[in-house]
């Protein structure tokens, strides 16, 4: 839990830059030790072989009433009755605030009577009854994270330690919050040595928000350290969050695992397209897999998420090992992970806006030449043979997670095909557009009887234009269809999805179907002349800290807390607040010549920040400002954007971490 040390400054989105992180835009590098880091030797205690599953109430509740007993028991219940205990989920931990602000005349802890009227040893022992394990949270400082200042557990490690053993404690999440300077090895490494003092096995969580790099160190401290600061229910956290942790692969094995921070999946911020992203990738780097959602509200996609076995089978795989990236180019990610099986999980991460073919090689994956191989997907639960490529096209903010193998038995399985997209996806409502579909073999044997269709929304008109079947489809075979799609005259600006079906049979007469959510946009272009576009409508808007503002800085976490847009002591009346990492799309149709705006970090940060802008114009770069400071005068930033579809505005952190990165893009204007 929480984003960085305590203060009595308003809190803005803070993170560290460290080294290896991928900074959007530019190109994936591993950190230089990683390639030499050795092998981790682990805790050796034989506790967190593999990467723990469970529960912590911190992203859900925060310190709300609704934190209590009653709700701990209730997701305890729910473990078992939703078939999570089964799927391997085994900790139900506690957050801040469950103790009262003092401790009592011997020194030792208090549970909030409100919270816990029966005490903590009492809750333990329920969720012990489920056949479940139970955990807790404390600071490596004087007091916790949270403002009322819970008292926290440096100097009194060995008397909390023993609190937490004859409580029932599992697990000990320890946070960073008000260490007075201590170093960071010393605290963490007395809190081990008084846990081992008590005799019994508590799984040990290090939350020290990668700040002095614990991975280099803590194989020996911890069972997991956090390689980041707080991760919150968006997208651009998400992503920011595992751009840090992705390189770090070297670090992780049995016993000690690199921590990104706890699951978002279910608390309502993301897609269910962003949220099986989020646990894909959670579950290809092996992180702990920690919920963070009140399961006692949870809709059924959220359970179904959460409980994917054969996703958490690669998460949970005794060889222990991290993804390592293949390649990133472009917002392309390719992933693998080596399992216990000699297979690998392969991600295909598609981290843009607009679908993207992504494609790897079984060589390219670590497994050895065959005749064919079987892929095998883990969210469409099917297994297929291809000859030698994978590659499929990703939805946005999608990710494709299979599992590749050789074998002998590849020839059983139906060919796989690629189902892709080719034409824009900017639609007119009231007009007919093309959009076209390919459906491309994949397999070492044959696609046969190959028919596509595609549904639209209720209302919509759709027809093909070309051919919609094929008598076969060979490896790199393509059947490419177009088709008139006409939303109805009327029909509101923004995206809608569009399925692709494709049908066919193996030579053996096994008959498969695949789908690709297809998303269309419907749009207008701005108007003749120069418009603000903080008076248009955009397509996407990703923000690093809250949401993006139109004509105020970006405030705080909530929306509309922003203050007038102020650079260098001039106040904007029009504009975009952002803040780092962060990209605003709008659609220009071909009709626009220029844009323009003033840039710079808000004031309202003082002297912290940097950050750069970059204007994209489709795919081409078209204008960037190199990084600015508080130090820097702002910047009139111009583009040429003639012919492009697309403009993007995009800031990034500046290469130290987004902490106060609040950038404003000030009198923001397009000449059409």
């Amino acid at each position: 839990m929480h984003t960085g040390p305590r203060s009595r400054a308003p809190r803005r989105r803070l993170a560290v830059g460290l080294a290896g992180v991928l900074i959007a835009g530019g190109s994936f590098m591993a950190p230089a030790a990683a390639a030499d880091a050795p092998t981790p030797a682990g805790v050796g205690d034989g506790l967190a072989l593999t990467p723990p599953m469970g529960f912590n109430n911190w992203n859900s509740t925060h310190c709300r009433a609704e934190f209590d007993e009653t709700m701990v028991k209730g997701i305890a219940d729910i473990f078992v009755e939703k078939g999570l205990k089964d799927a391997g989920y085994e900790y139900v931990n506690l957050d801040d605030c469950w103790a009262l602000p003092d401790r009592d005349a011997d020194g030792k802890l208090v549970p909030d009577p409100v919270r816990f009227p029966h005490g903590i040893k009492a809750v333990a022992d329920y969720v012990h009854s489920k056949g479940l394990k139970f955990g807790i949270y404390t600071s490596a400082g004087t007091h916790t994270c949270d403002s009322v200042g819970f008292p926290g557990a440096l100097g009194h490690e060995y008397s909390d330690a023993r609190q937490f053993a004859d409580w029932g404690v599992d697990y000990l999440k320890y946070d960073n919050c008000n260490n007075e300077g201590v170093d960071a090895k010393k605290r963490y490494t007395d809190m081990r040595d008084a846990l081992r003092a008590t005799g019994r096995p508590i799984v040990y969580s290090l939350c020290e928000w990668g700040v002095n790099r614990p991975w280099e160190w803590a194989s020996g401290v911890g069972h997991s350290w956090r390689t980041t600061f707080d991760i919150n229910d968006s997208w651009g956290s998400m992503l920011s969050i595992a751009k840090q942790n992705l390189p770090l692969d070297a670090y992780a094995g049995p016993g000690n695992w690199n921590d990104p921070d706890m699951l978002e999946v279910g608390n309502g911020g993301m897609t269910d397209t962003e949220y099986r992203s989020h646990f894909s990738l959670w579950s290809i780097m092996a992180a702990p897999l920690i919920i963070g959602a009140d399961l006692r509200t949870a809709d059924r996609s959220t359970f179904d998420i959460l409980g994917n076995r054969e996703v958490i089978a690669v998460d949970q795989d005794p060889l222990g090992k991290q993804g390592k990236v293949i390649s990133s180019e472009g917002g392309r990610w390719v992933i693998a992970k080596p399992m216990a099986d000699g297979s690998r999980a392969i991600a295909l991460f598609n981290e843009t806006d607009r679908p993207q073919r992504i494609a790897t090689t079984a060589k390219a994956a670590g497994l050895p030449g065959a005749p064919a191989y079987q892929v095998r997907d883990l969210w469409q639960h099917a297994s297929y043979n291809i000859a030698d490529t994978f590659s499929a096209t990703v939805p946005a903010h999608g990710t494709v997670l299979v599992r590749l193998s050789t074998g002998t038995d590849w020839a059983s399985y139906p060919p796989a095909v690629e189902l892709g997209q080719a034409a824009s996806p900017f639609l007119t409502a009231g007009a007919a557009s093309t959009v076209t579909t390919t459906v491309t073999g994949l397999g070492r044997t044959a696609a046969r009887k190959v028919s596509v269709r595609l549904s639209t929304p209720g209302g919509w008109n759709v027809e093909p234009a070309s051919g919609t079947t094929a008598k076969s489809l060979s490896k790199g075979d393509r059947l490419s269809t177009d088709w008139r799609v006409r939303p109805p005259a009327g029909t509101p600006i923004g995206s809608y999805d569009l399925t692709l079906t494709a049908t066919y049979s193996s030579n053996a007469g096994v008959q498969a179907t695949g789908t690709l959510p297809l998303r269309v946009t419907v749009a207008v272009p701005p108007p003749a002349g120069t418009s603000f576009l903080s008076d248009a409508t955009w397509l996407t808007a990703e923000n690093g800290w809250g949401p993006v503002e139109k004509d105020t800085s970006v405030g705080e976490a909530a929306a509309g807390d922003g203050r007038p847009l102020t650079i260098g002591g001039v106040v904007h009346a029009k504009g975009l607040g952002a803040h780092a990492y962060s990209e605003v799309e709008y659609y220009l149709g071909r009709r626009c010549t220029s844009f323009s705006a003033q840039v710079g970090l808000d004031d309202e940060t003082g002297s912290d920040g940097s950050v750069a802008f970059e204007v994209w114009a489709d795919g081409r770069k078209a204008a960037s400002t190199g990084v600015l400071t508080h130090t820097t005068s702002p910047r009139s930033l111009t583009a040429d954007v003639a012919g492009a579809e697309t403009v993007r505005l995009v800031v990034t952190d500046g290469g130290d971490g987004v902490s106060y990165d609040h950038a404003d893009w000030a009198d923001a204007t397009v000449t059409c």
